[in-house]
């Protein structure tokens, strides 16, 4: 299990087998909030809410891959599509949800969104 620690700006890993926590933190940005995992579970999306960005773990290595990913003001919650293609990110204060290919952490697109909604989720 991959818990966001928001004041300390890190990951922590729990192995919920014996509820403690593995290695040390993973450092990410500024107060991380958000996370989603990868469908074939290689990739943990942590939402950096006050970095305006989002960083990529390793979960096999629990280290952050490269360097964060821009997206909008205020990212407050990450969702990956079914098939693990696209990376689809909620920012609050920019109103839109940001689409990032998974597979070359690229070719980001944001589109406006109405209100303040908050959260993102797929059904397969």
């Amino acid at each position: 299990m991959y818990v966001a620690n928001f004041s300390s700006n890190t990951v922590s890993v729990i192995d919920t087998a014996t509820n403690t926590v593995i290695g040390a933190p993973i450092a990410v940005g500024n107060n991380p909030t958000g996370m989603a995992i990868a469908p074939d579970g290689s990739r943990a999306y942590v939402t950096n809410t006050n970095s305006n960005s989002i960083s990529v773990i390793n979960t096999a290595t629990n280290t952050v891959i490269g360097a964060p990913i821009a997206v909008g003001s205020n990212p407050d919650a990450v969702a990956v599509s079914p098939n693990g293609t696209r990376i689809y990110v909620t920012s609050f204060n920019s109103n839109t949800v940001s689409v990032i290919n998974a597979a070359t952490q690229y070719g980001r697109c944001d589109h406006p969104r109405r209100g303040r909604s908050r959260g993102s989720c797929f059904q397969s």
